[in-house]
């Protein structure tokens, strides 16, 4: 079994912000020249997430009002002694997971019709990191 790594950087210019990321994930499978395994890819942050659905405008706006339902920011969270303002992001990555695992069919991500990779941001403005790993045959 052979393996393959690389790492993506984000720095997103909106404190939230989804980046459909199926293209460079695709292109990192081909560089690996795994043709059956996975592939691995895992926001190396908590506050982001890497998730798998479809890249429809309208979904998108949902999955965001869906978010701010369950984890909306405010002030009062116990995480802001710290000094931080994050809490909301903390808790919209447990809600989103930090990682997915997509299939590798003959040298390709083996995904449905509608479905595509995206990197989800919930706290940006800095520089953060995307470990993608390919292992297979």
């Amino acid at each position: 079994m052979k393996s393959f790594t690389e790492y993506l950087w984000f720095n997103t210019e909106q404190k939230r912000e989804m980046v459909h990321i199926t293209d460079t994930i695709r292109n990192i499978v081909f560089k690996s020249e795994v043709q059956e395994g996975f592939v691995l890819v895992s926001a190396m942050h908590i506050t982001a997430a890497v998730y798998v659905n479809d890249n429809e405008d309208g979904l998108i706006e949902d999955i965001w009002e869906w978010l701010e339902g369950l984890a909306p920011y405010k002030e009062d969270y116990r995480h802001h002694r710290t000094g931080e303002d994050n809490g909301d992001a903390h808790l919209k990555n447990l809600i989103m997971h930090h990682q997915v695992i997509v299939p590798i069919t003959d040298g390709d991500l083996d995904l449905g019709p509608w479905q595509r990779v995206f990197y989800a941001e919930f706290d940006g403005g800095r520089k953060k990191r995307v470990v993608v790993k390919v292992m297979g045959e």
